[in-house]
């Protein structure tokens, strides 16, 4: 069955910003955050804090400029806006 998600990443339900991704393109970008946050960690970490760093402050500003560009736009929500 496919997936006619029109957002990868939902609204949450309370709160600011995004939540679990609803459709496989959201949950590909997610995963991949991880592994490169995961590698960065183990290979830079020990010699460089610095460029652990930096890596890791670019992928949380890629992975939240693909949640404002592929999810439902951001508001603050108190749970019973839908």
């Amino acid at each position: 069955m496919a997936n006619d998600t029109r957002y990868w990443f939902p609204a949450k339900k309370y709160g600011w910003g995004w939540g679990p991704p609803t459709a496989w393109q959201g949950w590909v970008v997610l995963l991949a955050s991880l592994l490169v946050m995961a590698w960065a960690a183990v290979h830079l970490l020990p010699r460089s804090p610095g460029s652990f760093g930096m890596v890791t402050v670019g992928t949380v500003v890629v992975q939240l400029i693909i949640c404002y560009l592929k999810g439902e736009p951001p508001s603050w929500r108190w749970g019973n806006d839908r």
